[in-house]
């Protein structure tokens, strides 16, 4: 595996700096931490490591600039996030570069985050012109008019995670500056730089300073809790773990701040009998091999027919098996790095505790040798109930294969979880395929499809997957407050 220099130095031009105020500056106390791209286990960057004095500097300047910003008129919030997708598009090679440095994707997978991560900023542009009132009527008794009207929330403060770092970045900013909210972003400590870069467009595209403030930190809980329990956060919008989203809960209660969280899943992929086999072999290869497994959509628990289960996990195992697994800048890269050394030893013992259990390995099951934090596409077949994989989001190349016989049982084990994010379903029988998406306890289904987020669509879950939709027309909703104008009617003065 041979990594292409020429391609990391890309990480050389991003501001290591917060940006706070319109102002890039250092940590207060002058600490950094380091960006490790995970194929080679070296450090790429070093940037600002702020402390919980600089996450208030930055609410506090997103405080200031909140009246302004929610007085901008609608199509000049517009024209500004339409400047930012252009400008994102036109940076593609660079941004792409970035993210692959830092987290490891392939670059063409890297290239495909950034054309979907500029689509959210194209899509809010077009919301923010949309956002209109409310409501208006008479109430029941005609006593009064009653208007109804949407204002921004406030200033927010939004956390995004490693695995999709452009992407992920730009749906909840878009719907955020969409309804004249201002912002705070904390990106993972692990992929800061995507985060940088996609802030540096915004400040030269004319984004009024304060509006748009960034964080990068180690101390995460030494920056927020103070920040969610001083009462200036009226909006957390969180993607990341269910354990970490409880937590943030639970600091965000007592000055009862508005939440969206996305948060884990457990996804159930469930081919039957009469499936089209060529259409679930290919979504099932986009559905689980997706930034190598690495999302919360990505598919976890297979559940197939028996009566084809041998020809579908033997397909799968060889497109899986077939698949170069290398640095996300080498040639040809279609499986790159884990993000980091204990992500790659769970899914590890996770596939051992399966074959224990009792799991035959079809294809991988290893790590190759060499640097970095990789992992060989893994099919598993016999995979027992009980195994611990089954209860656990991987997050890593492995398939487990559990076979069925009867559409009720299936049911009821793909809703067996704690989790209710995504599930997959692969049918032919129209009937089938609507009882079975209604079925299911998810708030999305991909019906005979490996994937569902697109910009122009609610995203989101259900049970402990999350709160609130991002996406679609629902998603600037999350940064909207109802307000209510009650007017007596009264007859016309004379005169």
């Amino acid at each position: 595996m041979t990594v292409l220099d020429d391609r990391v130095d890309v990480a050389a031009d991003v501001t290591p700096l917060l940006l706070i105020g319109g102002r890039w500056v250092d940590s207060g106390d002058g600490a950094t931490m380091p960006v490790e791209n995970p194929a080679t286990g070296e450090v790429i960057r070093e940037v600002a490591d702020a402390t919980a004095a600089d996450g208030r500097a930055a609410l506090d300047a997103a405080v200031a600039a909140q009246r302004s910003w929610a007085a901008t008129p609608a199509r000049a919030r517009s024209d500004i996030l339409r400047r930012a997708y252009e400008r994102v598009i036109a940076d593609t090679d660079r941004l792409a570069a970035i993210m692959t440095a830092e987290m490891g994707k392939p670059l063409a997978e890297a290239k495909g985050e950034v054309a979907y991560a500029a689509e959210f900023l194209r899509w809010f542009a077009e919301e923010a012109v949309r956002i209109g009132g409310g409501d208006f009527t008479r109430t029941p008794d005609g006593a009064n008019r009653a208007m109804v009207v949407r204002q921004p929330v406030g200033p927010c403060l939004l956390i995004t995670p490693w695995n999709f770092p452009l992407a992920m970045g730009t749906r909840k900013i878009g719907p955020a500056l969409a309804a004249g909210c201002t912002v705070v972003l904390k990106p993972a400590p692990q992929t800061p730089l995507a985060s940088l870069a996609l802030a540096q467009i915004f400040t030269e595209v004319g984004l009024p300073d304060g509006v748009l403030n960034v964080v990068t930190t180690s101390r995460a809980q030494e920056v927020v809790e103070p920040l969610l329990r001083g009462g200036d956060v009226r909006k957390l919008s969180f993607t990341g773990s269910t354990a970490v989203g409880r937590i943030l809960l639970e600091q965000a209660a007592p000055a009862v701040v508005r939440t969206s969280m996305e948060l884990g899943g457990n996804a159930p992929f469930i081919v039957f009998a009469d499936a089209d086999l060529d259409v679930a072999v290919d979504s099932a290869v986009q559905a689980k091999m997706r930034n190598m497994g690495e999302a919360c959509t990505a598919a976890n628990r297979f559940f197939v027919h028996e009566s084809v289960a041998e020809r579908f996990a033997g397909r799968l195992a060889q497109r899986l098996g077939s698949m170069v697994v290398a640095p996300g800048t080498a040639e040809g890269a279609q499986v790159g790095p884990l993000i980091d050394g204990p992500s790659r030893e769970k899914v590890a013992n996770l596939v051992s505790d399966a074959v224990v259990r009792g799991a035959k390995v079809l294809v991988g099951g290893d790590a190759p040798e060499g640097p970095g934090y990789f992992y060989n596409p893994t099919v598993l077949t016999n995979v027992h109930p009980d195994s611990a994989l089954t209860r656990t989001e991987i997050f890593g190349p492995v398939a487990a294969i559990q076979t069925f016989t009867d559409s009720d049982d299936v049911i009821a084990a793909a809703n067996d979880t704690e989790w209710g994010l995504v599930g997959y379903v692969f049918t032919q029988d129209i009937d089938r395929a609507m009882a079975v998406s209604e079925a299911l306890e998810v708030g999305m289904v991909g019906l005979n499809a490996g994937v569902v987020s697109n910009p122009a669509t609610p995203f989101g879950g259900i049970k402990q997957s999350g709160l609130g939709r991002e996406g679609g027309r629902v998603g600037i909703d999350e940064f909207l407050e109802h307000k209510l104008v009650v007017l007596p009617v009264r007859p016309p003065r004379e005169g």
